[in-house]
């Protein structure tokens, strides 16, 4: 489904922007002003499109049980919402460490070939979403969070959160198992080992909010918090509105490294004993 509809967003990049942009998008050469554009049609036609469809096609249509796969039930306390907010706001000096040990692994000598390539690779895609997302007016970036943030967690969590963790729950008997693979398998799939553990981590948070609820939705809102944050972010940085730079990863101290995690654990705490109907600071 993947190779079919980049085939799919290929030609319809050729018929609307031309032979030369097609080639410009696929080789990332952003020195063309319609890349940017192309960049977006690839990215909604050839991998947000089918990773809706395919857990969808899978859910309804081959196991035939929607409710189980892909839990679109909205039957869950609203304040679990808050709590997945609060969580995602405290979790930020956490991200900062986990980012900054995946920066520093490196691969035995006898693959260095392969980090030199996962390096490259990287750099390609990085080069890819800075076309994507330069963000000059504030309808560019309300276009990108709806297409980052909305359209992207839907399709993922679906996807991942929805049939893979189902799928691996089955398999396994234990969902603690499962949700840590699904996450493994889930940061994966992006081809970005230099931020593989901070986004295991992202996915081990929406495995438990799902599990925990029993709604695909829970997940869904971390997710969206997490992309559209990063595009806000970067559109204020780039508007000189503020001067927290994005990419800087030293911002915090040891002594809010350790509350972060105090914190995200209590909330994790309280999000469980909330979903199961039980008091918040009970066990």
């Amino acid at each position: 489904m993947l190779i079919v509809c980049g085939l799919i967003a290929a030609g319809i990049i050729g018929v609307i922007f031309g032979s030369q942009t097609a080639t410009d998008t696929f080789t990332f050469n952003t020195r063309n002003p319609n890349v940017g554009a192309a960049l977006w049609t690839l990215q909604i036609i050839s991998t947000t499109l089918p990773l809706y469809l395919a857990p969808v096609i899978f859910a309804r249509f081959i196991v035939r049980e929607p409710v189980d796969y892909l839990k679109i039930t909205p039957k869950f306390p609203p304040v679990l919402l808050l709590l997945i907010l609060s969580i995602m706001i405290c979790s930020s000096p956490v991200m900062e460490v986990l980012v900054n040990v995946n920066q520093k692994l490196v691969l035995p000598a006898p693959l260095k070939s392969l980090e030199d390539a996962l390096r490259a690779m990287e750099a390609q895609a990085q080069k890819a979403t800075e076309a994507m997302l330069q963000m000059k007016t504030i309808s560019d970036m309300l276009f990108a969070v709806l297409v980052v943030g909305l359209l992207t967690a839907i399709a993922e969590e679906f996807l991942f959160r929805g049939c893979l963790q189902t799928i691996m729950i089955r398999w396994t008997g234990n969902p603690h198992a499962a949700i840590w693979i699904t996450a493994i398998l889930f940061s994966a799939f992006h081809m970005e080992f230099f931020t593989f553990l901070p986004r295991v981590a992202l996915g081990v948070f929406f495995g438990y909010f799902v599990m925990w609820s029993g709604s695909i939705w829970t997940s869904v809102w971390a997710h969206f918090l997490n992309n559209a944050t990063q595009v806000v972010i970067l559109y204020l940085y780039s508007q000189k509105r503020i001067t927290l730079d994005p990419n800087d990863q030293h911002v915090f101290n040891y002594q809010s490294y350790a509350l972060s995690l105090i914190i995200i654990l209590i909330l994790l705490f309280m999000y469980r004993n909330t979903a199961k109907g039980k008091s918040p600071l009970l066990s």
